[in-house]
């Protein structure tokens, strides 16, 4: 099977296309696809609090400095990127991805809640890195999943959800962290981060129960595959998916460029509370525009997932653009947030959707392993490349390369959409 067959129809690995004007409308919000929703809000609760709450217990409880915090989120995103490499390979084999995802969200939750029991600046290194990686190993599992359980038509819908449920649970976590702070203390309410982690495993179990049954044959072996993903229309939108990963900055840089800002006219403490609220204004954006972004994604037919990932990066330049402006009030700021929020739905959403749409079906696990490398290290290179130029020439200049980028990838997807238009112009044309 080529990445432009028609989507497989094989029981219990694959969701079966549909054959009828009835199955178009088809019921997409099953218990299956909520369970997997609920895990993802449920898992980010859980480990957005000790993310939330690792500064201070490295820094004011155990006494390490800066630098410690640094290293150790750069090994552990380090180890994140490469489980997702191969959480890719293990997530080909329909029955092996069930249990990596089961694996992935509970050890996850166990491991980011142990940091609350850590003696030593080492002891959070080893959690750290080995609940992220736990964490990377499970993305293509879930998404693969995900893709298990939905008709076609209602990718962008089940991706649009579940990214919604994310984005949601991002906003919960560190106001959970708050509250539990004041009642318990960092180190117990980091060990409380277990509770909503292990229910993310429950829901992942509840998922897998409600899907299809996999298909009784012998084990895949395990194997990397890149050139066969990269056939057809899939290698395509992935090369371009690079040029506007590679200027997806962190959000970080973002909350960094508000309190600067706002530092001259409110002080460092209040600016950097104003920075966390336009960072939530950002996360509730995103969440409200992932549902509708899928919907879009799905009412386009099969360039939808195209043309929603080319809005998204043309609201992305927007949002950069309006980041290297000068700005000292949090109005000034918003709109830049705000764009940003929404373009990340569109793009994140639309991405998954694509893999799940155009992705040879054996070789998913794969495609999403390969999508999900090339997020991570494409953040990273915009991340580390935009905090020099901010260093070496200022945040403007760094907002303005990110913009570049943005318009490199809107023009690639234009180009997608334009060749897809001709091919679709010239089947159309031999038919009559």
């Amino acid at each position: 099977m080529t990445a432009d067959s028609a989507p497989p129809t094989t029981p219990g690995s694959e969701a079966a296309a549909p054959t009828a004007p009835a199955q178009a409308d088809q019921a997409w919000l099953t218990p299956g696809v909520r369970g997997i929703g609920a895990a993802s809000f449920l898992a980010d609760v859980g480990h957005e609090i000790p993310t939330a709450l690792l500064p201070s217990l490295l820094t004011s409880t155990l006494g390490a400095p800066a630098a410690a915090l640094g290293l150790i989120e750069g090994v552990s995103d380090g180890l994140a990127g490469a489980a997702k490499f191969v959480g890719g390979a293990l997530a080909d084999d329909p029955k092996r991805r069930r249990a990596v995802a089961v694996g992935g969200y509970s050890a996850t939750a166990v491991l980011a809640s142990l940091t609350g029991a850590a003696t030593a600046v080492w002891q959070v290194g080893i959690l750290r890195s080995g609940a992220w990686a736990a964490r990377g190993l499970r993305v293509p599992a879930r998404n693969a999943l995900l893709a298990d359980i939905v008709p076609a038509t209602a990718y962008g819908r089940a991706y649009g959800f579940e990214r919604m449920m994310d984005n949601l649970g991002a906003i919960g976590g560190p106001l959970l962290a708050l509250g539990l702070v004041a009642l318990v203390g960092v180190r117990t309410a980091i060990l409380l981060s277990v509770i909503p982690g292990l229910l993310a495993a429950l829901a992942i179990v509840y998922a897998i129960r409600k899907a299809p049954r996999a298909e009784d044959r012998e084990r895949r072996s395990l194997r990397i595959r890149v050139r066969p993903v990269l056939r057809g229309d899939l290698g395509a939108i992935l090369v371009v998916i690079t040029a506007f990963e590679v200027g997806n900055v962190a959000a970080t840089l973002m909350i960094l460029r508000a309190s600067e800002q706002l530092e001259p006219a409110h002080g460092t403490h209040d600016a950097g509370q104003l920075a966390l609220g336009l960072y939530i204004a950002y996360n509730v954006a995103a969440t409200i525009a992932s549902l509708p972004a899928g919907r879009a994604s799905d009412r386009w037919g099969r360039q939808g997932p195209t043309l929603v990932m080319a809005l998204g990066v043309a609201v992305f330049a927007l949002a950069y653009a309006s980041l290297s402006l000068d700005a000292t009030t949090v109005l000034a700021l918003a709109p830049g947030f705000l764009l940003a929020g929404i373009g990340i739905a569109c793009a994140e959403t639309a991405e998954s959707a694509a893999v799940a749409a155009f992705a040879p079906a054996d070789l998913r696990g794969s495609a999403f392993g390969l999508l999900a490398t090339v997020q991570s290290l494409g953040n990273l290179a915009a991340s580390g490349i935009a905090g020099l130029i901010w260093s070496t020439a200022g945040p403007e200049a760094a907002f303005q390369y990110l913009v570049a980028w943005m318009l490199i990838a809107a023009v690639g997807f234009v180009v997608l959409l334009r060749r897809a238009g001709t091919r679709t112009g010239r089947v159309d044309a031999d038919s009559r």
